[in-house]
Formats: structure tokens, sequence, C-alpha cells
């Protein structure tokens, strides 16, 4: 929160001296208090005098909160992020929401505010006694979560049992005795799959409690739940992943399953992990209906998408796909598996862990502390009569040495590595250990890839990117004619953030004869990805600059993503 530039306006105009705003600002911050909240109690102004010099150095009107019934569900802005940002949303019309707030120069809990109900705000000033009394009322009532709910279907919502196994007794009292805690992480589980969020963040520090949504592979700041809430939510959360809530000092992983309806289920991959001022929890959404297994919808260009569907499609051979965490890896090796799953074909998967389960896959979860590990298993998956096996990721030499030992035998392997890029991963496997010639035969084809965020289509608009920018990332000179950048300036559809969904970036390389004959004669990466742009291999920024050309992502999203060449 910027607590400086009412001060720096008060200080301006002398209504208080320097020695006056360090004080305020000082116990502010040991407080936690507001400025105007700190500068009320210091008697420096009474309130209506704050109030009044506030609305005419902003120049916004003045309501009195007493005399208004504010409506409930206004907004489904939880009731913490209200009270963190001192801010009461009173009418919403169409893309505009009436604010009261106390401070309007606290432009950072505005935006927030913002983003989150998705409007553009229209402020007015209110005394921070009654925004308090309001937010106090509102908070006795459960009407954010039922909206929620009701949205979603989720009257029906129940944890489904993974086992047999009966919780402890204590851990029975934990659970009923929570009712608040548990309506809470109720709400944080419905509205992050409302939200579209791929990960949930819970994380404790020394005065804060965090609650942070992944979406679109950015993280956002949601709400933060009192401190007092933090080892009650923690519990709970580790009560419904079946892990043990009594054990706070070492990680622990496990999952949890929501039935939303007959028709939806929601699993939450959960890590557990203690941190200096308490444990972190992370938890994946793994949502089976958001799944995308066509290929054809993924993002790769017509050429790259030819060269990949040729690959897999050969009877034996090795396909890699490489790039960073949460690249999209997992989903591009399924819609692989899925055009590949017919009956007369025997599949094989490796997974640590198994993310979605398919019929007519023959799934495994690794599992290393009982020596069900990537080499064990594969050697298993060679006894099994297998036609294609994928491994989830080559992490060592022994698997990698197993699994193109198996492409060489007359088996498609299909594997996940993590590389920059697609030429790296040549001599990845033989800074492995893997003999280059062996490495040379056995890999049919590597497709390294990002995910960017796509621009909303209800707010694109035109970009006004200077020439020299675009040429220092990469764009052709004779291109630039062309070339329009798109944006997106932020909408109700987009929660304010320009962005709606996201799109692969893949630089897919067969090995092509003359890639084969550099890594039999040991060519380092270089020489390897000069060769590969001769064939027509695209690099991932000339991907990524193409997908900006076509207006599909902004040129600030082509950055963040991609490196130059």
């Amino acid at each position: 929160m910027n607590r400086s530039r009412l001060g720096d306006i008060l200080l301006r105009q002398s209504r208080i001296t320097r020695e006056q705003f360090d004080h305020v600002l000082r116990e502010a911050k040991l407080s936690g208090d507001t400025m105007t909240g700190q500068l009320v109690k210091q008697q420096i102004f009474t309130e209506n005098e704050l109030v009044a010099f506030v609305a005419r150095a902003f120049g916004a009107p003045v309501i009195d909160l007493e005399r208004i019934e504010v409506e409930q569900g206004v907004t489904k802005i939880p009731i913490d992020i209200l009270r963190k940002n001192m801010s009461l949303p009173l009418l919403r019309t169409g893309n505009v929401l009436k604010l009261a707030v106390a401070d309007p120069y606290d432009i950072n809990s505005h935006d927030e505010i913002a983003f989150i109900s998705g409007c553009k705000i229209d402020l007015v000033i209110a005394p921070e006694s009654q925004l308090v009394k309001k937010l106090d009322d509102m908070s006795q009532s459960d009407s954010h979560l039922q909206d929620v709910m009701a949205d979603l279907g989720a009257a029906d919502i129940e944890v489904v049992e993974s086992s047999d196994e009966k919780l402890d007794a204590y851990a029975l009292t934990v659970e009923t005795e929570a009712a608040p805690v548990v309506k809470l992480v109720n709400l944080m589980l419905l509205d992050a799959i409302k939200r579209g969020a791929s990960d949930i963040h819970l994380e404790p520090y020394e005065k804060v409690l965090r609650v942070r949504y992944r979406i679109d592979g950015v993280l956002h700041e949601i709400m933060r739940p009192r401190m007092s809430m933090r080892d009650a939510m923690i519990s709970r959360l580790k009560i419904l992943a079946r892990l043990d809530i009594s054990e706070r000092r070492i990680p622990q992983d496990g999952r949890i399953k929501l039935r939303l309806s007959r028709a939806k289920t929601v699993d939450f991959r959960v890590s557990v992990l203690p941190t200096l001022f308490g444990e972190k929890v992370v938890m994946r959404l793994l949502d089976p209906t958001s799944l995308e297994l066509d290929m054809t919808k993924l993002g790769y260009e017509p050429t790259a998408l030819a060269w990949l569907k040729e690959a897999i499609n050969r009877p034996y051979g090795m396909v890699l796909v490489t790039g960073p965490t949460g690249s999209g890896k997992t989903v591009s090796l399924y819609s692989a598996v899925s055009e590949l799953n017919q009956p007369g074909v025997n599949i094989s998967t490796a997974e640590d862990p198994v993310e979605f389960n398919f019929m007519g896959i023959n799934q495994v979860n690794v599992n290393p502390d009982i020596g069900l590990d990537f080499p064990a298993t594969l050697r298993s998956f060679l006894r099994q009569d297998p036609d294609i096996i994928l491994i989830g990721e080559i992490r060592d030499h022994e698997t990698a040495a197993i699994g193109i030992k198996a492409a060489l035998t007359g088996h498609l392997v299909l594997a996940t590595l993590h590389t920059n890029d697609a030429p790296s991963t040549m001599t990845r496997l033989v800074n492995m250990g893997v003999e280059s010639f062996l490495v040379g035969s056995a890999v049919n084809l590597v497709s390294a890839q990002r995910l960017a965020r796509k621009i909303c289509p209800d707010c694109k608009e035109e970009d006004h990117i200077p020439d020299s920018a675009l040429l220092e990332a990469g764009v052709a000179g004779g291109d630039l004619i062309d070339f329009r950048p798109m944006v997106g300036k932020g909408c109700p559809l987009c929660n304010g953030t320009g962005y709606k969904g996201r799109s692969g970036i893949y630089q897919v390389m067969p090995v092509f004869e003359e890639i084969r004959e550099a890594v039999y004669a040991g060519a380092n990466s270089d020489v390897i990805n000069r060769i590969a742009i001769e064939k027509g291999v695209k690099s991932l920024r000339m991907a990524a600059l193409e997908k900006v050309k076509n207006g599909e992502i902004s040129f600030e999203e082509c950055l963040r993503v991609t490196v130059a060449d």
C-alpha cells in the first residue's frame, strides 16, 4: 500500500509538519493501520476535517455510508481483500464500479480492486470509521461464498474419498470445529476453478498470509486472510489431501478430489513445504474437462504440426518435448498419445505423478521411495509387449539409455526433457552419458515449447511499438511495413489484464540427415541450430514473433517468454 502520496500532499500544503508525517508513517507501519486512520488517531485531524480535505484535494464527492444501504453481492471480491484495501463497492453500472474509499491516493489498492472485479473504478470518499463498520457487517455474511457456489453449480460439492482409510479422532475434531475455515477454504478452491487458475499458492510470511492464483501463467494476489487463520487453513487442506497434520518439519504431497456436480470433478495436486514462517501450500488444479487433446488447437504452425504428426506416426524412434516447468509439455504429450490411442496399440506411460487418466492407456505412477523409479518402470514395460512408451521426464543417464535403446529396438518412445531449445537437447543427451551415435540414430524429432498469454479478443487494439525495438527483437527489416503488433487494453472478459487464455510457442526440429551427421561428429548446439534454421526450422523467438505479427500474442509477451536468437 502506498502511504506516502497523501502525506506528500499534506506536506506540500503545510497541513502537517515533517516530524508529524514521519511519526504517522512509522506508527502506521508498526500497527498495520492506514495513514488516514493514524492521522485521526494522532488527533492531527478530526475525521470530518480529513474527509473534507481529501475530497477537495482529489476532486471526488463525499458519501455518508450511515445513510445508505449497501447492497450485498455488488461484486464477488473477498471481504479480506476489501478490508486490506479499505474499500467498499457500492454500485456496479455496466463496467463501472462505484467504490467508497478513505484514501483515494492509494493507487495500488484501487488497481487490485479493478483487477479482481474487472471494472473501471469510480471513487467516492467516505470516513474510514464508516468503512470499517460496513465491512465488519459484511464479514458476518456468507454471501460471497454462496454466490460462487451457486455460479459453479456447486451445491453438491463433496470431497471424493481416495481410499477407505478413516481420519483419526484429532483430525475429525479439527475439521468439525473449524466451520469458518472450512467455508473460506471452499471459497478459495471454488473461486480458483471459476477464474480458470492453474495453481493456488497459500504463502505464510512474518506478518502476512497471502493467497495467489496463477492465471494464464502469471501469479495474481487474490486475498490476505487473517494470520490467526493460517494454521487452521493449512490443517484443513492437509486433512482434505490425507496428509499428516501433526508433521510440520518435512515436505508432504497429496491429492484432493472435489466433485462439483455429477458431471464435473476437479483434482488438486497438493504440495506442502516448510518455510521460515510456516508451511507453504501449492495446489495444482487438474480439470479433465479443460484438457485440450486436439493437436490442431494447441498453436502449432502448419509445417511444424505436419513434422510432429509424421514423427509420432513412425513405428519406432524417439520424440522429445522440452521446456521449463509449466510450459505445457504434458498436454503436448497427452495430445500425441490421444491421437495414437487405438484398440490395436499397447501404450504404457511412466509419470511422476500421473495427472490425468485415460481409458486404453496403462499409466504407472512412479514412486522412487519404494524402488519404483523411472528405470525400474521402463524395464518392466519392455517385458509387457509395448508398442508406445511415454516417459514423464528423462532425469538421468539410466532413464535416457533405456529409453533410447527401446526406441532403437522397435518401440515409439515419447518423453520430456528440461532444455532451453531443441538443438541443445541433442547435446544434453550426450552430456548425460549416452553415446552420440545412439542419440543420432534414435531421436526422430525434438519440440521445444513455451506458453504465451493470448490477447483478449474483446479489447484488442493496435500497439505502437518503435521500429528500433522490433528490429532489436529480431524482426527482419523488410517485414516492418507489415508488422502491426496488437495489445489488450483490459475489459471485464479478461479481468482488466488484456489477456485471455494461452497459446503454445513451438520450435519443432525434425532430426534431418544433416543433423544426425553433426551429432555423430560431436557438434555443439550452435552448429545443430544453424543446420536446423537452414532446413526451415523456426527458433522460439521467430515463432513468437510470427504470432505477434498475426495479432495472437502481444509484443511484450513475446519478449517475456522467449530470448533473442
